[in-house]
């Protein structure tokens, strides 16, 4: 009995979603004229006495019913307006692309590529620009998550495995280092070098022919700023072009970094995730992350499994679990639309052997 009121109720939730997912988009396709309206009437997006006569006006629907009820259906009400104005300013404004770093950083070249003409948000690291997603502030994020010589990024992979976006693209990021003077300055008189450590690594060669000493710096833009700000000739930054005409330096030698093919993956994450219902083809892939069973070959079922539908894997790697002393996560990536009938079956039987589940998100090879 109490199984058949469990399965009643959840009947009556899923046919009553369907309908709200209808209304929805009817809501949400008229709050666009709205927007459309205060753009052309140059009106503001928040109005709160509008808002507040109809939250009014629409609690008055729920009289009859217990006051708990009731003050849940305000809230409901404020936090459905709250989307709506979210909405109209992204209509209105553009989109907010957060990014870790500072202006001329390679995140923010990479977020300008991909969105031209987003309003991009900097943060300070990893998790305050992924936050800035979940908390609805931003409407994507761009994060690094591998680089051909250095490999994957692991704090981002962390948060892939824990939070609540999904990736729905990557782009390819080229990796030039400049050295980067002020204005006049000598390139002969330069004795000391600013950058990130990694940049700074990835200049070694180029440092040592010169005897240039090095000094670690929170990222490739911030030193291109202090170098602008020390006002010192002999003192240089190692970063991209693009922060030296941020901070008004000049390039004095182009492409310092040893390696030529240095490139850095970026993903583009959001709160929704893109299908591709019904397409084909090697540049849809997909990204998922799981645990498995402490049993003898779990991990191999779980690859043969993926195997076994046709996907075909491009990489495996396992990062350790923060609460859980010598446990581990796995990362694939493979091709092949997971929004198929093969994929579906291939997650059913993954949820066998697997502890934890979570696809990560599908996407085209390439932004």
């Amino acid at each position: 009995m109490e199984n058949n009121k469990l399965l009643q109720a959840r009947a009556v939730i899923d046919e009553t979603d369907r309908k709200m997912a209808e209304l929805f988009c009817a809501r949400m396709k008229a709050v666009r004229t709205v927007a459309e309206y205060k753009i052309e009437n140059g009106l503001p997006i928040f109005d709160p006495q509008r808002e507040e006569q109809v939250i009014l006006k629409n609690s008055r629907y729920l009289e009859d019913e217990d006051a708990e009820l009731r003050e849940c259906y305000v809230k409901f009400l404020r936090d459905t307006m709250a989307v709506s104005r979210h909405y109209q300013t992204r209509l209105m404004e553009g989109m907010r692309v957060a990014y870790s770093g500072t202006e001329g950083a390679f995140a923010h070249i990479a977020a300008g590529r991909i969105f031209p003409s987003a309003q991009r948000l900097g943060f300070s690291c990893f998790p305050d620009a992924y936050e800035a997603v979940v908390r609805g502030e931003c409407d994507a994020v761009v994060l690094p998550i591998e680089n051909s010589s250095a490999g994957e990024v692991g704090a981002v992979a962390d948060l892939l495995f824990s939070g609540p976006l999904y990736i729905n693209g990557t782009y390819d990021l080229a990796i030039i280092q400049d050295l980067l003077t002020l204005p006049g300055a000598d390139p002969s008189k330069i004795r000391e070098v600013v950058s990130h450590q990694q940049a700074l690594s990835q200049c070694a060669p180029y440092i040592r022919a010169h005897g240039y000493t090095e000094r670690e710096f929170v990222n490739t833009a911030l030193a291109a700023e202090y170098v602008a700000k020390l006002g010192d000739p002999t003192v240089a930054a190692i970063a991209s072009e693009e922060a030296g005409a941020k901070y008004g330096l000049t390039v004095a030698a182009r492409a310092i970094n040893e390696n030529t093919n240095n490139t850095t993956r970026f993903a583009v994450l959001s709160a929704a995730r893109n299908r591709y219902p019904g397409a084909t083809g090697q540049d849809i892939r997909f990204i998922m992350m799981f645990t498995v069973r402490n049993e003898a070959g779990s991990l191999a079922r779980a690859i043969d499994i993926i195997g076994k539908y046709g996907f075909n894997m491009q990489s495996l790697r396992s990062r350790p679990m923060k609460e859980l002393l010598w446990q581990y996560y796995f990362y694939v990536e493979a091709e092949g639309n997971i929004d198929t009938e093969a994929g579906e079956a291939m997650i059913r039987e993954l949820e066998g052997c697997c502890d934890q589940l979570k696809l990560v998100g599908s996407y085209k090879h390439s932004i």
